[in-house]
């Protein structure tokens, strides 16, 4: 039997550096012959640079997106005895980041249409021991955060944006990331800004927030062997944010060529089955681009059959999550049927025409 690799003819996605690669050789290089590897240049550089991109006063680089959360729920006094409001549709790493401060995951379930948090199901959570809410831009879609921060608002509570699928994302025209107390970025590969290994940032306009948050990072170190606050160890180290740097200024362009492949899969995808989630906000980055099929086992077999490769992000609720099962879950039947029903399609910029078109016909062509 021949290699399913060998057969699929477009591939989910590729993480070569494609028009950032020669930009992208440089700056190892630069790292390489400068000799310093942590906590320096590339890294001060890469903080401002994201920072202004990003719409935000400050950024701090961290060791991964995970500990972007964690910390800007640490630096904001988030810990055991609280509750932390957020989605059941995610990866797990944004309700571990939750369980790493201490605090309890609570979820509320999606909005059916967005696929993000309903902010509904999150003023029915609220209660005596809420001390945040922590909505996922999911896919790269923002949450209805005019909302959300309206409900942070009335109760005096944290509000922390998970933005690591939504880099340059905006919500009603603000970027993600400013609507409340803070933002965590991922720079994992696969994200739409990704460097050649793990990396995070947590972005803020609260100058003292930023502080914390950088001695945090360091051990909890306000100079050299004086550890002031019981910190952690997680710093973006030079190399990838040299990377980082040398990628950014693509991340433009990047996103408008996932915005104009999604408007192309919608045009087409006028369809009962597989139905494509509706965009809530023109502020979408297109992460991911899933769709939704009850049959979603035969639909992925016959891309499969036409040489598409395709992921399910993500097939189990965190509500039922063996890592969460102690936090006594409340059941979220919204996540769960698009659990079972979601499927990604291939959508990157380096995705060509000619493997667009492929993508279209093969979805057409599908028969439940």
């Amino acid at each position: 039997m021949p290699d399913r690799r060998e057969r699929t003819t477009v591939p989910f996605l590729t993480l070569k550096p494609g028009e950032a690669a020669e930009a992208t050789d440089a700056a190892i290089r630069r790292v390489v012959d400068r000799g310093w590897f942590v906590l320096g240049p590339e890294v001060e550089s890469f903080e401002r640079e994201f920072a202004a991109a990003s719409g935000v006063g400050h950024a701090v680089g961290l060791g991964n997106g995970t500990d972007a959360l964690f910390l800007l729920l640490k630096a904001h006094g988030i810990g055991p005895g609280d509750e932390v409001i957020t989605t059941p549709l995610s990866a797990a790493f944004t309700a571990l980041a939750i369980v790493m401060a201490g605090a309890r995951p609570v979820f509320a379930d999606i909005d059916a249409a967005r696929l993000t948090i309903d902010p509904a199901a999150v003023r029915a959570a609220v209660g005596p021991k809420t001390a945040a809410i922590v909505p996922v831009h999911l896919y790269g879609q923002p949450a209805d955060m005019p909302a959300l921060a309206e409900i942070a608002n009335r109760h005096h509570l944290a509000l922390i944006e998970d933005c690591c699928q939504a880099h340059l994302a905006t919500c009603a025209g603000r970027p993600v990331g400013t609507f409340g107390h803070g933002g965590a970025f991922s720079f994992y590969p696969t994200k739409n800004l990704g460097s050649v290994g793990d990396g995070g940032a947590a972005c803020t306009d609260d100058g003292q927030t930023a502080e914390r948050i950088r001695r945090l990072r360091n051990g909890g170190q306000s100079k050299p062997f004086r550890h002031d606050l019981a910190g952690v160890n997680s710093r973006l180290d030079e190399l990838q944010a040299a990377v980082l740097r040398a990628k950014l200024p693509f991340l433009e362009q990047w996103t408008a060529r996932r915005r104009a492949l999604a408007a192309l899969y919608q045009e087409h995808f006028a369809l009962s089955d597989p139905t494509v989630p509706v965009e809530h906000d023109p502020g979408h980055v297109y992460h991911l681009f899933p769709v939704r099929s009850a049959r979603r086992k035969q639909l992925r077999e016959h891309l499969r059959t036409a040489g598409i490769d395709t992921l399910i992000h993500y097939p189990t609720p965190l509500t039922q999550q063996p890592a969460f099962a102690e936090h006594q879950p409340a059941a979220s039947p919204v996540a769960d049927a698009a659990c079972h029903e979601l499927v990604s399609l291939p959508l990157h910029p380096a995705l060509t025409d000619t493997s667009v078109n492929q993508v279209i016909e093969a979805v057409r062509a599908f028969k439940p």
